[in-house]
């Protein structure tokens, strides 16, 4: 099968996140598999054009805003005369509205990890935020109506079934690393770990001010910041002498911290599923989030972790956190159970999950 992705983002790109490692890990695997995959994205500093990875063909134009305009020429000059079998359209808030310019007869997939909806207020200005709430994403959305999507998570499957969305599948995500065998010695001290990018949606300096609280209770307690963004400058004014900035780390690295962090804690908006969460059990850590859409997905309440209630001042959260660092029947049972659970995820599994999908709409 000949496989053409449209995605914002690549795996190299210094922007990319789970929507990428999640795109990359199948399309990989699809091309061991004797299917040919080509990746339109966009490009970033210091980028090659065109590059291949893992087998599957990367090629780069635009920027941020200008990319979708890009694959569009991109597909009427080239992609159109290359007798493709299936164009997958990654919507990541904005689509490429293949539906509007694809066709030569291949099949179209969207492929949406999460719907934006609260994401506008966070990280767009006014009246933007206010018009893409309010209009922009369902009136993009409308056009994928009758076109076969994939989620990543059954609460986006619900999101988009609420939108009147026809023919949702839903694919599990997976691990780039192998579950550990069993749970590793954690820290001495009460160690707390966020990971993912510093950016306003992803609601790190809730962790910040969650801990603030914790220390009262917890006076040794340890708070450990992984990842970098445009909001970290923020973040460490507002941070206290027990926590540290580790900022952009390998993955042996990350793997490390993990493994020896007691808890992570991941106080996002809403996420497409979580993959950092999965990560963390796969090293014998629990997590706790909020209950919403996608960590919900990724959590096991009470049984892998906590979700707990959204509120302004942070003690929901903070009471969780210190509820789960004084118990050790909890941190015990929780990190047995968060091990167990991470070794039902593959990206072998996922990749045959889609391969399916694309089977099924191409008989």
């Amino acid at each position: 099968m000949k496989i053409l992705i449209f995605n914002w983002r690549d795996i190299k790109n210094p922007e990319g996140g789970g929507a990428e490692i999640f795109t990359h890990e199948i399309a990989k695997r699809w091309v061991e598999k004797g299917n040919e995959v080509t990746l339109f994205t966009s490009c970033f500093e210091g980028c090659k054009k065109k590059e291949t990875i893992d087998g599957v063909v990367i090629v780069r134009d635009g920027g941020k805003f200008s990319v979708y305009q890009k694959a569009k020429k991109h597909y009427r000059r080239y992609f159109s005369q290359e007798n493709i079998d299936v164009v997958i359209d990654e919507i990541n808030t904005r689509p490429f509205l293949t539906p509007n310019f694809v066709n030569h007869g291949e099949k179209i997939v969207a492929l949406i990890h999460q719907l934006a909806q609260e994401f506008w207020y966070y990280e767009t200005p006014f009246p933007i935020n206010f018009i893409g709430y309010h209009f922009l994403e369902n009136e993009w959305l409308k056009k994928y109506r009758n076109i076969p999507t994939v989620a990543v998570s059954d609460s986006t499957k619900k999101d988009l079934i609420d939108l009147k969305f026809r023919n949702v599948f839903v694919v599990s995500e997976g691990l780039t690393f192998k579950p550990l065998e069993q749970v590793p010695e954690k820290e001495k001290e009460p160690t707390i770990i966020y990971v993912g990018r510093l950016k306003k949606a992803k609601r790190p300096d809730h962790v910040i001010k969650a801990f603030s609280i914790v220390l009262d209770q917890i006076p040794h307690a340890k708070l450990w910041i992984v990842g970098d963004g445009h909001f970290r400058k923020n973040l460490e004014q507002m941070a206290g002498d027990s926590v540290r900035f580790f900022g952009h780390v390998s993955e042996e690295k990350k793997i490390n911290l993990l493994s020896k962090a007691w808890t992570l804690v991941n106080p996002s908006i809403r996420e497409g599923w979580g993959i950092n969460i999965i990560e963390a059990n796969a090293c014998g850590t629990p997590c706790i989030a909020y209950d919403v859409p996608g960590l919900r997905d990724s959590i096991v309440d009470g049984e892998t972790g906590l979700l707990v209630k959204e509120n302004s001042e942070f003690e929901e959260l903070a009471k969780a956190i210190i509820e789960f660092l004084e118990s050790n029947k909890l941190r015990r049972e929780f990190s047995s159970n968060a091990l167990k659970w991470s070794r039902r995820f593959t990206w072998d599994k996922g990749a045959e999950e889609f391969m399916s999908v694309l089977e099924s709409i191409t008989r």
